[in-house]
């Protein structure tokens, strides 16, 4: 088993010292892939910057002038309460967004197996037109968009697992009915979307399938999510590529977050969405980076998914079970998505 892994240096150079989405992240995660020896087993793919061609693929005229425009100056601007930018942060949202499209032609060529894509900044709260949520490109859609554009991909497949509502997201692929979008996250929660009701436009209606949780749910629920919406989901819709957007900030431990899960319950998801993606697309699946704000749950949350896809059985996690007992009961909402989507 071949596992592509993208990530790069410059990804520190778009830092806000005391900001939660900050340089330490991606460093915290390096440190344990390579203290793991996991590091010497991936094959390592080097990434370049996407042009204004596919940035457009996504995001307005408008969205990519804002960017230039900071990267013209000498400070720091915030683009809203909880986005920053510095004058390197297009340079660096342009690898990390190339990142993602270069995970996905090693999947495609047969270069690899699967693949990784370790990037900051995140980017599945970038709209069509806004930078927000800490998100200045929206990586996965840019990707996604260049799997059908270049690869002549027909149905793709994202799921998104952040603990926050993978909003940019779910708006550029509304109304496509050839990407379906699946997102599990905690409600009420910023930014305020993902009501189990959004489920796509005109062409697009039905291929929108979001699962909105009160904070408190854990393993247990995200076990039964999976068993329940998510795989009978996929199967149906049988992508020819999967795109996993993971958010370890719904760990237990996270600062941003209200749910439970445990690094086993995330290990438990990412294991699923191999085996999904080996039932309905050959095993064509990339894993690229959205949230997580405790470093030693995000690090090791990676570090297992490298571990997964490498075909290893062994768990990492510093932490163990939640304190708190993980809420479980929810099967009225469990019924409200399935008979919405007639699962």
């Amino acid at each position: 088993m071949t596992t592509a892994y993208l990530t790069h240096e410059s990804f520190t150079k778009h830092d806000f010292p005391g900001h939660p989405e900050h340089a330490g992240r991606i460093q915290a995660l390096w440190q344990q892939i390579s203290a793991a020896g996991l590091a010497d087993q991936l094959l390592h793919v080097a990434p370049t910057p996407v042009t204004d061609a596919q940035i457009f693929s996504v995001h307005s005229r408008a969205h990519l002038e804002r960017l230039v425009a900071v990267s013209q100056g000498d400070r720091l601007t915030r683009l809203d309460a909880e986005t920053y930018a510095l004058p390197v942060s297009l340079e660096v949202a342009r690898l990390a967004a190339g990142a993602a499209i270069g995970a996905v032609d090693a999947v495609l060529s047969g270069r690899a197996d699967n693949a990784l894509a370790v990037v900051r900044p995140p980017g599945h709260h970038a709209t069509p037109d806004r930078q927000m949520g800490f998100c200045l490109l929206n990586n996965i859609a840019i990707a996604a968009r260049h799997a059908q554009s270049e690869h002549g991909i027909n149905k793709i497949l994202i799921l998104d697992y952040d603990v926050h509502h993978g909003n940019g997201t779910q708006d550029i692929f509304y109304a496509d009915p050839n990407v379906m979008f699946i997102s599990i996250h905690q409600s009420p929660h910023y930014p305020g979307t993902g009501a189990m009701r959004e489920t796509g436009a005109d062409a697009g209606r039905g291929y929108t399938l979001n699962v909105p949780l009160p904070a408190g749910h854990g393993d247990e629920s995200y076990q039964q999510i999976f068993a329940d919406i998510v795989q009978p989901a996929a199967e149906r819709f049988e992508p020819d590529l999967m795109l996993i957007s993971v958010g370890l900030d719904a760990h237990w431990m996270d600062p941003l977050g209200g749910i439970q899960l445990t690094l086993a319950g995330y290990d438990f998801m990412a294991r699923a969405c191999l085996a999904m993606a080996e039932r309905t697309c050959a095993g064509r699946i990339v894993f690229a980076m959205e949230g997580g704000y405790d470093l030693p749950a995000l690090a090791h949350g990676w570090r297992n998914i490298a571990g997964a896809l490498l075909g290893e059985v062994s768990l990492s996690d510093p932490y163990g079970e939640t304190p708190s007992p993980a809420t479980s009961q929810f099967q009225p909402l469990i019924k409200q998505i399935r008979d919405i989507h007639r699962l």
